[in-house]
């Protein structure tokens, strides 16, 4: 279990690593990454990279790499998923 975990995570930072940053997603504070989430029209959300180690936030960006690769038109991570949906996660994941 432990490798598949460690697995996942290092998965997780290859993705971010290869998203092509803009100028307005290089202004995220250090310790965080800028993520668009949305269906149709997306939000930006400064994101803790504390998350990339929660199961069901890497299971987003699997599903991310999945629509769009490593070409994220947004400039930064783009997550296809609702914007409540996103909200609800990320506060179960402070908790």
């Amino acid at each position: 279990m432990g490798v598949h975990f460690l697995r996942n995570i290092t998965h997780a930072k290859q993705i971010l690593q290869q998203v092509r940053l803009t100028p307005c997603a290089a202004n995220v504070p250090k310790g965080h990454f800028a993520a668009y989430v949305g269906e149709v029209c997306k939000k930006q959300f400064v994101v803790p990279i504390s998350y990339l180690k929660h199961p069901s936030f890497q299971k987003l960006l699997s599903h991310a790499e999945e629509e769009f690769g490593f070409d994220h038109p947004m400039g930064g991570l783009t997550i296809p998923c609702k914007v409540e949906d996103f909200i609800d996660l990320t506060h179960s994941l402070n908790c």
